[in-house]
């Protein structure tokens, strides 16, 4: 299907409607898992402090790892497989993220965890069957709500802060983040105010390649990525800056005068360069060649900036800037394309 750039402005489907909501509701969640302050769940659960090692399964589990990976005390690893690793024992700390449910491969991991006399924190319904499975003398269980993985995780590294072993996380921080975007990219502001509008158009009929320098930065180009995929159909690709460069290279020259539709013209690429404001000398540098190379080939740059340097925004907020900034994007692709 066509995009058609009249249905950014023009009155929201049901189903679309429901779709920029639920973004724009992200904050919100965030706020409702976070009721329970971290300092004062963290003071009740001695067994989760100066654990041996700690290990994270579930939803989100390798945000949680570019997170704590380069601050926390203790050996981390984010465990994509089921069951866990051999090693977990009565000294170790297993974090589980499974707000949304109660998958097998979670279940079996809990008792064996268990079994084994591990310590648990773990961020589900507490009505559900993980949370049964997981309790012990040794498990937290961080009540949630709204099924959201973002906002477990935020609430889960709040404790883990207060646990001394992840740097130090406001939920409430986050969520104005959150907030912030979805007053910048709702529906409320039309093509011309709107960088998710106005992203959406640029990547009409482009295939994105999306791009982020640094940790966290790359964990959002994939989500991103991941979103674009599903509003599009289309292919989308996340990728380090090595990976992109024979991409862009591969690129011909554009023809004004082609018909993309009658001519049957490929897809070009756009590059959505995720910048997350810290700085880090490599992810520039990288940076400003992608967009050096995108210049000579004649490939659209569409950058999206969490802050710059100066703002007092931690890694997550600017996660959640960058993440947020995205999907909405997708959204209004979907959205122009006729698919939501």
């Amino acid at each position: 299907m066509d995009f058609d750039d009249a249905r950014l402005e023009d009155e929201l489907s049901p189903r679309a409607d429901d779709l920029l909501r639920s973004l724009a509701e992200t904050g919100a969640r965030i706020r409702r898992e976070a009721q329970l302050p971290a300092a004062e769940l963290a003071r009740t659960f001695e067994a989760g402090h100066r654990p041996r090692g700690v290990i994270a399964l579930g939803a989100e589990s390798r945000l949680v790892r570019a997170v704590l990976e380069t601050v926390c005390p203790a050996p981390f690893v984010a465990w994509p497989f089921d069951g866990l690793p051999a090693w977990v024992g009565p000294l170790d700390l297993v974090v589980v993220l499974a707000p949304e449910g109660s998958p097998a491969g979670l279940m079996s991991a809990v008792a064996e965890a268990v079994r084994r006399g591990a310590s648990l924190l773990v961020a589900a319904h507490p009505d559900s069957m993980i949370a049964d499975a997981a309790a012990s003398r040794s498990t937290m269980v961080l009540p949630m709500t709204t099924g959201d993985p973002l906002a477990a995780v935020v609430q889960a590294l709040s404790v883990l802060h207060e646990l001394g072993l992840g740097p130090r996380i406001q939920p409430e921080q986050v969520a104005d983040a959150a907030d912030a975007v979805a007053e910048l990219c709702g529906p409320h502001r039309d093509l011309s105010a709107n960088p998710a509008k106005d992203i959406a158009l640029a990547l009409a009929d482009a295939e994105p390649l999306v791009w982020g320098g640094g940790v966290l930065s790359a964990r959002a180009s994939r989500r991103i990525a991941e979103s674009l995929r599903r509003s599009t159909g289309r292919p989308a690709l996340a990728a380090d800056a090595e990976a992109l460069v024979p991409v862009i290279e591969g690129t011909t020259e554009a023809d004004p005068f082609a018909d993309p539709v009658a001519d049957g013209q490929p897809l070009r690429p756009v590059l959505v360069a995720l910048d997350d404001g810290f700085g880090e000398a490599q992810a520039r540098r990288e940076r400003g060649e992608l967009q050096s190379l995108a210049a000579r080939h004649g490939v659209r740059v569409c950058p999206i900036v969490a802050a710059d340097e100066a703002s007092p925004a931690t890694g997550v907020d600017r996660y959640v800037t960058l993440l947020q900034h995205g999907l909405f994007a997708a959204a209004w692709l979907g959205i122009g394309l006729g698919r939501v």
